[in-house]
């Protein structure tokens, strides 16, 4: 019993991580040591399942998947999602208090960045290579995603699978994909009030992205660790400006409600306020992923 507790605990922490954009839930796995059982776990669901479900070997079909592990877990990331999105809206703090929490934001992609970087062996000239082509990746990313993109169904689908991928992969928020490709808070809001228009799409591109995804990162991780893991920190380094907390962000209003179209990082010159709760919320955000990190280290090594 204390083991699913104990597990429902980490799923928590993986769905927070998800819900805010700044650490992935992969990241998050990898940190709380449960990152390859995760891994398998998703990979249980395979030829032979499917088969006991079209042949209905009701015994295989529920015995095979890891379920004893997924539940747990499961059932911490769907709380987490609902704290989220009831309890703590941060959809409607990223426009009532967007300097403060996207302090919160900058400071977890800058912990997942040292503790990414922290796994990592001794960088050769070829990793480096890596690095800067995920940089560019990243830079060329947020610059690219236009300010607005469509609502309907197949781009909440696509935003599933984009999203979920991200989930698994250390060191990619789906959040933060989300927030670039400025669906983070029309998902949110469609969980949180269940909205099934919004549910349906996405929970089908979620799972269509695992079933695609989840082998072919498990080979990439594997085969390529080193290399696939500095390409991801590049992807985060090239991507944090846009989340730079001070930013002169221009909003419109459409169908009753505000959207940003844009916005124009700066340095503040006057420490107000506003300044002081941002630096605060990213020294939260970092020593949460850092200490969290270390911990785990710490557990490991013993």
């Amino acid at each position: 019993m204390l083991n699913k507790i104990v597990l429902a605990a980490k799923g928590f922490c993986m769905g927070a991580a998800d819900v805010v954009p700044g650490v992935s839930g992969g990241t998050m796995a990898f940190i709380l040591g449960i990152y390859a059982q995760l891994l398998a776990a998703i990979r249980s669901f395979d030829l032979l399942w499917l088969k006991a479900v079209f042949t209905f070997n009701i015994r295989e079909a529920v015995t095979r998947p890891h379920l004893s592990f997924l539940i747990p877990l499961g059932i911490g990331l769907v709380s987490a999602v609902i704290f989220f999105t009831r309890i703590v809206p941060l959809p409607k703090l990223l426009h009532t208090q967007p300097e403060i929490v996207y302090g919160l934001f900058f400071g977890l992609i800058l912990g997942s960045i040292i503790t990414l970087l922290a796994e990592t062996k001794k960088v050769t000239g070829i990793d480096f290579f890596f690095l800067v082509v995920g940089v560019i990746v990243g830079w060329f990313t947020v610059n690219l995603v236009p300010t607005e993109t469509p609502n309907g169904a197949w781009f909440i689908f696509i935003s599933g699978m984009i999203a979920i991928t991200a989930m698994i992969l250390p060191g990619l928020s789906g959040s933060f994909l989300l927030l670039i490709m400025k669906k983070y808070d029309v998902i949110l809001n469609g969980i949180g009030h269940f909205q099934l228009n919004i549910i349906i799409p996405f929970g089908l591109g979620a799972v269509t992205g695992l079933v695609v995804f989840s082998r072919f990162l498990g080979w990439l991780l594997s085969r390529f660790y080193q290399e696939t893991l500095l390409t991801i920190i590049g992807v985060l380094i090239g991507t944090l400006w846009i989340i730079w907390p001070f930013q002169v962000r221009h909003y419109v209003m459409a169908h009753g409600k505000q959207k940003l179209i844009g916005s124009t990082p700066f340095f503040p010159t006057d420490f107000n306020e506003t300044v002081l709760y941002a630096i605060l919320m990213f020294i939260l955000g970092l020593g949460l992923v850092v200490g969290i990190h270390q911990l785990e280290r710490k557990f490991r090594t013993d």
